[in-house]
């Protein structure tokens, strides 16, 4: 019997992803636990398993296809000598959790609605004494690019108008001239669609920064005693290929404190404050198209080379598009380091529903007094961004000091 296979629901708060590669083409035999597809998050591309044997009978949803709803038919598996359904059908076997009913009537890009445009009902408009029959996401797209549906004819059941219409449609009316705000100057103007990721990425930081009441704290520290244990672990792990970064050391040095002074350890909700016993700290790390913030899970209890091997991997695995759900969801407190740019400060957003983030700057040669005589060192600005909501001024400002002592000695790291 057929049966649908769905688009999976890779992380709890997946709502749609996109087909980025078919691993198996039209005709193929399917077997139990074969990976079929690799399908493109917010966060990372993973790969889909089979959990039914068969044979690959249609694709309904081609490579490169965006917006596709969790739980949408994106193939359809028939068993050896069945033939193939034109389309998903109401009697084939759903399978298992990793699929679900169709969005679209064609294997074009998919639009997220609050309904399915071909099971909702709409209500009819009339004209000319007609009922005029068309899809929610075909009257959208009307509607946004000026075509009359009472002109159009529709392909779809009973003449319902259905998306490719009305693409029909208007690619037969002369394109809109460009706004001058779109493009401000004469010359050529390059248009790139905005990926997943980058949407996720303006939705919330929009969000953090117009419904998280931010406050900064900045100290300066000296690195120079970091530096130069730094230098000593990394001479003595020099056989063994492991080599400790400053990044490493501040994720240590931040998990300590945070283990200190657990009070920044925290997230608020509208009912409670939720407090962690486990210091989990997200790590910001760039990717070609945003930003993807992994968790270094319980910080304060791995040693630096733990703490350096991990980052590692996990960095890696970040700009490779590799990171599975489970590697950055759930942290407690977050580090974003733009040191490696000669960045002198700055402040970062926090990362909701977290309640705290630590910008650090890159270290510099600065003058400082020491004992009432003028000394260089090697200094550094971090700025600390928490939300007022859960934690007040003087505690953000305590626990910097915290920071700051930890860092100016900082062999506690080691032992």
């Amino acid at each position: 019997m057929a049966t649908n296979i769905l688009m999976p629901a890779l992380s709890p708060t997946m709502t749609e992803g996109t087909v980025a590669r078919w691993l198996k083409k039209e005709g193929d035999m399917v077997q139990s636990g074969d990976v079929i597809a690799e399908i493109e998050t917010d966060k990372a591309t993973m790969e889909v398993e089979a959990a039914d044997e068969g044979i690959l009978g249609k694709i309904l949803i081609p490579e490169g296809t965006e917006h596709v709803a969790v739980k949408t038919p994106i193939a359809i598996l028939v068993d050896e000598g069945e033939d193939v359904p034109e389309a998903p059908a109401a009697g084939a076997k759903p399978g298992p959790e990793k699929k679900a009913e169709a969005k679209e009537e064609t294997p074009a890009p998919i639009e997220i609605s609050s309904f399915d445009p071909d099971k909702q009902s709409v209500a009819p408009e009339k004209g000319k004494g007609e009922r005029i029959f068309i899809s929610p996401l075909a009257r959208r797209i009307a509607r946004e690019h000026g075509v009359d549906i009472a002109s159009l004819t529709g392909t779809g059941p009973n003449g319902r108008i259905l998306r490719r219409d009305v693409e029909k449609a208007k690619g037969q009316k002369p394109a809109p001239a460009a706004s001058s705000a779109a493009a401000p100057s004469a010359g050529h103007v390059e248009h790139v669609k905005h990926s997943g990721m980058r949407k996720v990425i303006a939705r919330r930081l929009t969000e953090s920064k117009t419904q998280v009441p931010h406050f900064y704290v900045s100290v300066d520290i000296e690195l120079d005693a970091l530096l130069a244990l730094r230098s000593r672990l990394n001479k003595a792990l020099e056989a063994e290929g492991c080599k400790i970064s400053v990044n490493d050391m501040m994720i240590k040095a931040v998990a300590v404190a945070l283990k200190k002074l657990p009070g920044l350890n925290v997230q608020f909700t509208e009912t409670e404050m939720l407090h962690f016993e486990d210091v989990d700290i997200s790590m910001a790390v760039s990717v070609p198209d945003g930003l993807v913030t992994p968790v270094i899970r319980q910080a304060d209890r791995k040693s630096l080379r733990e703490i350096s091997q991990e980052a590692r991997s996990l960095a890696t695995r970040a700009r490779d598009g590799k990171l599975s759900p489970e590697d950055y969801q759930g942290g407690t407190f977050s580090i974003s380091n733009m040191g490696m740019f000669g960045v002198k400060d700055f402040a970062a957003i926090i990362n909701p529903p977290q309640a705290a983030i630590l910008a650090v700057a890159s270290g510099e040669k600065r003058p400082v007094v020491r004992d009432g005589e003028l000394a260089v060192a090697t200094v550094m600005t971090a700025t600390l961004s928490v939300d007022h909501r859960a934690v007040d001024g003087a505690l953000g400002a305590q626990w910097l000091n915290t920071l700051r002592d930890l860092i100016q000695n900082p062999y506690s790291l080691v032992l």
